[in-house]
């Protein structure tokens, strides 16, 4: 199986969409261990208190 290739009826899916965003954004802070990188086991690196306050400052905006 080809995991590749995404489904066409995906493409157009308003929900595949946001979650195909949400792992491109956090996809430069994955970090595979070096023992599974094959596998694609591995951590999540902090964003970083600006990145932080900054999501909570959208966040709060978007409340309003």
């Amino acid at each position: 199986m080809d995991t590749t290739k995404i489904d066409p009826k995906l493409l157009n899916s308003p929900a595949f969409q946001r979650v195909l965003a949400d792992a491109l954004a956090i996809q430069e802070r994955f970090a595979a261990e070096p023992v599974y990188a094959k596998t694609g086991k591995g951590f999540l690196k902090s964003a970083g208190v600006a990145e932080l306050k900054k999501i909570k400052a959208e966040q709060q905006q978007a409340t309003k």
